[in-house]
């Protein structure tokens, strides 16, 4: 008798696997190397990468980018500005449902915005200029004249408004409460449950998804915050795809190429990698010493020989994709010409002859401490800026102490990634604006303390310019004198890496690595 037990209860544990691993074959996995911060679609006190690609899969907006990072219409099928600037009119799409069925309408559009317009949110905060008791809203109305048409009118022309509509997810009228549990929009999934603790989103294809339904039935994203662990699902097979796993070394992203189950897919990447240089005080204040450090370091070498080719060279924090971008002034490697300009700043080589520090104490060099890859092309910096006698001392800190430091200037260099606001050239005005400089009371995006007033009034008229040529030759100017003061140094654009299954196919993701491509995946079994 206790034989058969035994017997019984094995070939129950076998018929369970076998059940286990045919449901298994029916769910796609997507693996995810950061947290989801939230499921809350609009309401969350702030934005995380993570939490952003899970919401592009389950909700649409106003408005997305297209392929030249500009701006048009996702939810609305047309847009039309009035003459000057303030009256923004947008035709909305027929046939399109949220995930119960209701039908989507104007009244969807106007409850979303003036939910988000009158609140606290993260992402309310881009709709309102100045700080404390000056801040004041751009928005001025929304107003549903019938169930197709949405106005927004501003209070003073605003080139912003577009740019800022893009990851405001639109939901049914009076159901914010019930979207911070459950997740309901007119995107290609719809949600069915998340578990916090495990970090874990289940959701289904939304068969009347207005632009075509998904091939994948059913969609599981998982967190898998461990690398080691990531690489493991991935040649197991229970992870069917890892979109941008910016946790992989670019090592392990070569090794996992190498196993004939997987298979990784390189797209061009927007996200910038940039040296921020503080401006403010000696020796970076001048200019020739930040020109010498963008000769000093060799970045085609550390893309080539540390990243193994998964980024190109940047000359701009706009992608070259943008409509407005423009390389401005290149610095190649050139030793010689970084040891020239650090001479004519008066920083002599104290013999002339080898690369002997010129600085009585180092340039502080901030990177944060959770990120292995930043603290090794840190090392390679620090070595090529001694190779021309500028000394520096790298030091890590947790992320919020960093910030903390970047908002105070307790730094001279800082090694960091921006990613989706270099985009949009309105990203120039937050970083080089001198009334963007951080104070103690507020923690703003001008980190390098730069300062410049031709580039303010430049700044002034560019975002203020609804004429895309003009503009565009305003922000080509901003770039030509940003890109010679150099109070940022552009160093790459991320690749945006894919690792997937073999089975997995039309994998096409764009520059900006929204996660929407997800919907055109197939899978051959």
């Amino acid at each position: 008798m206790r034989r058969a037990a035994v017997l019984f209860l094995i070939v129950a544990a076998l018929l369970t696997l076998g059940s286990s691993c045919r449901k298994r074959s029916n769910v796609f996995v997507i693996g995810l190397g950061d947290n989801i911060r939230t499921i809350d679609p609009i309401g969350s006190p702030s934005v995380d990468a993570a939490s952003e690609r899970v919401r592009a899969l389950m909700f649409n907006s106003l408005v997305k980018k297209d392929e030249k990072i500009d701006y048009v219409g996702d939810l609305a099928s047309d847009i039309k500005q009035s003459s000057d600037g303030t009256v923004f009119t947008f035709a909305l799409r027929d046939g399109v449902k949220f995930h119960d069925g209701r039908t989507f309408s104007s009244a969807d559009a106007k409850y979303t915005l003036d939910l988000v317009f009158s609140s606290s949110f993260a992402k309310s905060a881009s709709f309102f200029e100045g700080s404390g008791a000056d801040k004041k809203s751009y928005i001025k109305s929304v107003d549903a004249p019938d169930p197709r048409t949405l106005v927004v009118t501003l209070t003073h022309p605003w080139t912003g408004l577009l740019s800022n509509l893009v990851p405001v997810a639109i939901i049914p009228k009076d159901s914010y409460e019930s979207q911070k549990t459950h997740p309901l929009g007119t995107g290609a999934f719809k949600f069915k449950n998340y578990d916090n603790s495990q970090q874990v989103v289940d959701l289904e294809a939304n068969a009347d998804y207005w632009e075509g339904a998904p091939h994948i039935r059913a969609l599981r994203v998982r967190v898998i915050a461990d690398t080691n662990a990531l690489q493991a699902e991935l040649r197991s097979g229970r992870v069917d795809i890892a979109p941008l796993p910016t946790s992989l070394s670019p090592d392990a992203i070569k090794l996992l190429g190498q196993d004939p189950s997987l298979q990784v897919l390189q797209f061009t990447g927007s996200n910038v990698t940039v040296l921020t240089i503080n401006c403010s005080a000696p020796p970076l204040n001048d200019v020739r010493v930040r020109q010498a450090i963008a000769y000093a370091v060799d970045r085609e070498s550390l893309i080539r020989d540390l990243l193994l080719g998964q980024a190109r060279l940047a000359h701009s924090i706009l992608p070259e994709e943008s409509w407005a971008y423009s390389p401005g002034q290149k610095y190649s490697f050139d030793p010689a010409m970084a040891k020239k300009l650090l001479d004519e700043a008066g920083l002599k080589d104290p013999d002339g002859d080898g690369p002997q520090m010129r600085f009585a104490k180092p340039l502080v060099y901030k990177v944060s401490g959770s990120s292995s890859a930043a603290k090794n092309y840190a090392g390679v910096i620090q070595n090529y800026l001694k190779n021309v006698g500028v000394p520096v001392a790298i030091e890590t800190a947790e992320l919020n102490t960093l910030f903390d430091e970047l908002r105070r200037g307790n730094f001279q260099i800082f090694y960091g990634q921006w990613v989706g606001g270099n985009q949009d050239p309105i990203f120039y005005k937050d970083l080089f604006a001198t009334s963007e400089i951080p104070t103690e009371a507020r923690a703003s995006r001008n980190r390098s303390r730069y300062s410049n007033k031709e580039v303010d009034a430049l700044l002034d008229q560019a975002v203020n310019t609804f004429d895309r040529e003009k503009a565009k030759q305003l922000y080509v100017r901003v770039q030509e004198i940003v890109s010679r003061e150099v109070p940022v140094l552009p160093l790459w654009y991320q690749a945006n890496i894919v690792i997937a299954r073999k089975n997995v196919g039309n994998i096409n993701v764009d520059a900006s690595g929204d996660w929407r491509f997800v919907r055109n995946l197939t899978v051959e079994h």
